[in-house]
């Protein structure tokens, strides 16, 4: 099954804390939360049924070029000649992704056993997932 899902990748921040009464919450970053949601929402929308057996997973991370580059620079990145080595890090956009699909594609995401991640130029943002189970 391929799914894509026309959104920004967000990368997991670091969890932020408060104080509760006596122990401490931890919680999301706004905007790590904001693109949990809207992924979830946007995973929903497809109407799959959680996959519950061990899973293969690709996933290819499409992030917006910068707009400060020459043209030539621009062309070079959206035909992958140039790929992002800066950050967020791949494994950070990895968790945010498997965080918010959570119940919904899979029951929960330690069923994946296999996964491999690429993070590229594009010049319209998404996430696209391959996703098949091993049974």
């Amino acid at each position: 099954m391929k799914l894509q899902f026309d959104i920004s990748p967000v990368a997991q921040a670091r969890p932020r804390a408060t104080r509760m009464g006596q122990g401490i919450r931890l919680y999301d970053p706004k905007k790590t939360a904001e693109f949990k949601k809207g992924l979830r929402l946007l995973a929903q929308a497809e109407h799959v049924e959680p996959l519950q057996d061990a899973l293969r997973i690709e996933i290819w991370f499409y992030r917006a070029v910068q707009k400060s580059i020459s043209k030539k620079e621009h062309a070079r990145r959206i035909t992958g000649i140039i790929r992002p080595i800066v950050k967020p890090d791949v494994d950070n956009y990895i968790k945010s992704t498997l965080d918010g699909l959570n119940g919904i594609l899979w029951r929960d995401d330690a069923q994946i056993v296999d996964l491999v991640a690429h993070k590229c130029y594009a010049e319209h943002p998404r996430i696209e997932i391959e996703l098949e189970e091993i049974s």
